[in-house]
């Protein structure tokens, strides 16, 4: 089934006149409601009338998170606060979260988009759909659930975790559809078999995964273990969550909603627009945003593109799996990660020395981190109560600023390695990453 056949079909004449008119839309309200845009526009001498075709894109400036963060938490949006009916966001680099906005408008959009992605991955009406993402500023547990909703599926919106709970409703109930990370939709799949789960128990036919990437083998793995078809889909809250592409059931690549948003691949070093087809970073300006409309978002992403038509029927521009990240940033269990927001906890406290480690690895399918910190006090080594309080205490300064818990290990004062030139500090043993 093809959700919305006009413009998921459209002929690309089609859609590229329908996003240079939003796309002028879009850059005339930036520049008039949004400061940072029109400084950044007066700054290099461009104005809105300046945009005439979509070449023209490359001479507007990128968005970057360090914008999102100067300008926290409202100073961005394009509405006055009384229009905005719904806040999410994202880690940011410094510990507060990149705050973004929707109007009503911005909402049903969403649910739109999502629709077709879930209908391009095999979603039907009759489906009973378990969804295992977190609920709260996270966009991906509202996103497939307001997509679900539109398409008339039933939505058990479990949020993340109690693997117990998860593993009797989706019995009980008879789950056909699961939402999950893929480290998490495997673990569940390894707890079924420690279990001794009857197989017949389990109804589900179809996965949609997201928030974090995952290699074609396990993929495979997920497939078998639980019997599915699983598919993935691609989205950050800075241009409004999940919804920006997705696979079909063909699983060649995912489909971008062109006439929400305009796709570029730039080359990261010199920032020049790549054909299609050429590896680069993904970046993405919003077309039909109100609250929090955005231009060139540089989502530090690998990918390319392919615009050629799909087998399933579709002829939207596709892109391929994320390749990999132009900055630091870790995934770990959906959840973005910054080894500059774990630094910023480290400095702090006055009772450890300013040498660290992270070690990221990967234990029963579920991503893992570990800090390794030194403490300055030698004498601690005697004073194991102390020890551990002082240990709880980093834990709980870390859970703060990265909202997942993260295993903290206490070593003696000059363990850690020292660094002459570009301190290596994350360690990544991941089988998946």
């Amino acid at each position: 089934m093809i959700w919305n056949r006009e413009m998921e079909c459209a002929d690309r004449d089609t859609i590229r006149s329908i996003q240079l008119d939003r796309l002028k839309k879009i850059v005339d309200v930036c520049y008039n409601r949004v400061p940072l845009y029109k400084r950044k526009f007066d700054e290099i001498g461009l104005k809105p009338e300046h945009i005439k075709t979509l070449d023209d894109v490359q001479h507007l400036p990128f968005t970057t998170a360090d914008d999102l963060k100067e300008n926290y938490p409202f100073g961005m949006f394009a509405v006055d606060k009384k229009e905005v009916v719904r806040i999410h966001g994202s880690s940011g680099t410094t510990g507060k979260p990149k705050i973004v906005g929707y109007t009503k408008q911005d909402l049903d959009n969403w649910s739109e988009i999502m629709a077709r992605v879930i209908c391009a991955a095999g979603g039907t009406p009759e489906d009973i759909v378990q969804i295992a993402f977190g609920y709260g500023l996270f966009t991906g547990g509202f996103g497939l659930h307001y997509g679900m909703e539109k398409l008339g599926a039933m939505v058990v919106p479990l949020s993340s975790g109690n693997t117990e709970r998860q593993l009797m409703i989706m019995q009980d109930f008879g789950s056909t559809i699961l939402i999950a990370t893929p480290s998490y939709a495997l673990y569940l799949a390894d707890e079924i078999e420690k279990k001794g789960i009857d197989k017949d128990k389990i109804k589900l036919r179809l996965a949609l995964f997201g928030g974090e990437g995952h290699t074609e083998e396990m993929r495979a793995k997920i497939e078998k273990q639980l019997g599915i078809l699983a598919t993935e889909n691609y989205g950050l809250s800075e241009v409004g969550g999940p919804g920006y592409s997705g696979e079909c059931y063909l699983k060649q690549g995912m489909h971008i909603a062109e006439d929400q948003y305009f796709s570029e691949i730039i080359d990261p070093n010199t920032l020049k627009p790549l054909p299609v087809g050429d590896k680069g970073e993904v970046v993405i300006t919003t077309l039909t945003k109100q609250a929090f409309p955005v231009l060139r978002y540089r989502t530090r992403d690998i990918s390319w593109f392919n615009d050629e038509p799909c087998q399933c029927g579709r002829t939207s521009m596709r892109m391929a799996k994320v390749q990999g990240r132009t900055d630091d940033m870790m995934v770990i269990r959906g959840v973005n990660v910054f080894p500059s927001q774990i630094e910023s906890v480290i400095m702090s406290m006055k009772e450890v020395e300013p040498f660290y480690e992270i070690v990221l690895t990967t234990e029963g399918y579920m991503d893992r981190i570990e800090v390794k910190v030194e403490f300055s006090d030698a004498s601690l080594l005697d004073d194991y109560p102390k020890l551990e309080e002082l240990r709880s205490k980093i834990k709980h300064n870390l859970r703060v600023i990265l909202n997942i818990d993260a295993k903290v290990s206490l070593v003696s004062p000059g363990t850690l390695p020292r660094f002459e030139g570009k301190a290596k500090r994350v360690i990544d043993h991941r089988k998946n990453k």
